[in-house]
């Protein structure tokens, strides 16, 4: 079946929509549409409006004024389930599964078709199960019987956007779909979506990432401070959404790289390092600089960063640190020998969201403190030293005493630096530091990370996001099959880059 072309007439269309909260106007007459067998994105920094504005089509809020139309009908939801049953689907970034029960369960939870007897008819839902499977490139690795707390991320998604399909959504809207996948999970999904299209289903987009727009979007509305910023009737280039979002230039985005009287004698020296992923890793990071680490899903990068922080120790070679060879043998040996590490993951890997700003940003200084140091004069000194690392970071949060998880993504990014900060690292190890940020918080990380390296820090990047690599690393290396394969300078392009990581040349810079 051949994608249908956009007809003339949406199939959800939003007018004038307004919605305010006590002190703060989220929307202000926001207009918005989606046809069938179209993929509309909606894009904007965080606190633009796009969740208040989806959250009103799925009936999770109610608009002040204006009105939503579903094939030109006036529709009003007072309960996300009206939404759904009436075709409107959302998957959000935490997914609705249930991980104990099994795929089949999960499609078709609180609709299980019965019997004639009134049982549930197992069979039958795995049948169609499998019917509905059968429109996704996955489908081939999905059992129906699999309990979804045992698949991937990437599969649970399929199964996510599968439960969409199977109760006959004719609106989808994606919130952040890539945001914990990699390089290869991301072209199965743009598959999926190029399916849905298909089918003629409208596709609302929400993304940060350009490239994604690039490949997948008809159509952009762009959202700033709760307005209408800009429509794209045609998808533009990068920089004009980009200046659309934040009212700056997507040059100004990368910090200005390290001049030559910057860069200092290597904070980190490896030879020949290795264990059971990692072969013959020679790698040196200099004080002042920012070398990017880039390769396909596997390649062994996450592996390196977990080496060098002890969690997965190398077995063979040689480590120097500041000049002094050192052997970490756990997390906590590094930590001591001035290593940090931002993981890749903040809100299961990094932070207790239960917890305080204030809190999160002392976990690390607190878990390494002399006993001596928990009085209450030394315990005073090391919040009111805290609050200046967070002030520093230029957190925005109403006080450093709230929850962290009311903050947004990169709020949380910035918290665990100043956590790191606390420590004075000799190196630090970003892994995907702006995943799941939006455009302008990603250029206070990059701005962040280079005023780290111009105080003398060493920092490694890691990144799946290759035009972040190239912007903002001095250098970058890529990886291959637990190998560094190649490097190079400042300026290279993704296209050599990406020849590198699957199997291009050996090239040094």
């Amino acid at each position: 079946m051949t994608a249908p072309a956009p007809g003339s007439a949406p199939m959800i269309e939003m007018k004038g929509i307004t919605k305010t909260f006590p002190g703060v106007r989220a929307l202000s007459d926001v207009s918005f549409d989606v046809r069938a067998g179209e993929v509309q994105a909606l894009v904007g920094e965080n606190g633009a409006g796009k969740s208040t504005l989806i959250k009103i089509l799925s009936g999770v809020y109610r608009a002040d004024s204006g009105a939503v139309l579903l094939n030109g009908e006036p529709v009003h939801f007072a309960h996300p389930v009206e939404s759904l049953r009436a075709g409107i689907a959302v998957i959000y970034q935490e997914f609705s599964l249930l991980p104990e029960r099994t795929v089949a369960q999960n499609l078709f939870l609180g609709r299980e078709p019965r019997t004639r007897f009134g049982l549930i008819d197992g069979a039958r839902m795995r049948r169609e199960t499998r019917e509905v499977l059968s429109l996704f490139a996955a489908a081939g690795r999905i059992d129906p019987d699999r309990i979804v707390g045992t698949l991937d991320v990437a599969t649970q998604q399929v199964v996510e956007i599968a439960k969409a399909v199977s109760t006959g959504a004719r609106v989808v809207v994606m919130d952040e779909p890539t945001a914990a996948l990699n390089e290869a999970e991301c072209e199965e999904l743009f598959a999926t979506v190029d399916t849905l299209r298909t089918r003629g289903v409208a596709i609302i987009y929400i993304t940060h990432r350009m490239r994604e727009i690039a490949r997948l979007a008809d159509r952009v509305t762009v959202l700033k401070d709760g307005e209408v910023a800009a429509r794209f009737d045609e998808v533009p280039e990068p920089a004009e959404i980009v200046r659309a979002m934040v009212g700056r230039d997507i040059a100004d985005f990368y910090a200005a790289p390290a001049t030559a009287g910057e860069i200092g004698p290597p904070v980190l020296t490896v030879r020949g390092g290795g264990n059971a992923v990692l072969k013959g890793i020679d790698l040196e990071v200099k004080a002042g600089e920012i070398v990017g680490l880039a390769g396909i899903q596997g390649a062994g990068r996450v592996a390196l960063a977990m080496a060098l922080f002890g969690q997965a120790p190398f077995e063979r070679g040689e480590v120097t640190l500041s000049g002094e060879r050192v052997d970490f043998r756990s997390p906590r040996a590094a930590i001591l020998g001035g290593v940090g590490l931002l993981p890749g993951d903040r809100k299961s890997e990094g932070l207790v969201l239960m917890q305080s700003v204030r809190d999160n940003g002392m976990l690390t200084s607190r878990a390494f403190a002399p006993l001596w140091a928990s009085d209450r004069r030394n315990a005073h000194a090391d919040t009111t030293g805290m609050d200046g690392l967070l002030d520093r970071m230029e957190i925005r949060a109403a006080s450093y005493d709230q929850d962290i998880r009311a903050l947004s993504g990169g709020n949380q990014q910035k918290a665990i630096v100043a956590r790191w900060l606390s420590m004075r690292p000799k190196l630090l190890i970003f892994i995907e530091p702006t995943r799941g940020i939006d455009v302008n918080a990603k250029a206070g990380i990059y701005h962040l990370m280079r005023d780290l390296a111009r105080e003398g820090a060493g920092i490694l990047m890691i990144s799946s996001d290759l035009p972040e690599v190239i912007g903002a690393a001095d250098r970058v290396l890529v990886m291959q099959e637990g190998r560094i394969v190649a490097a190079f300078g400042r300026g290279a392009s993704e296209q050599e880059i990406m020849h590198a990581a699957t199997g291009g040349a050996e090239v040094a810079a």
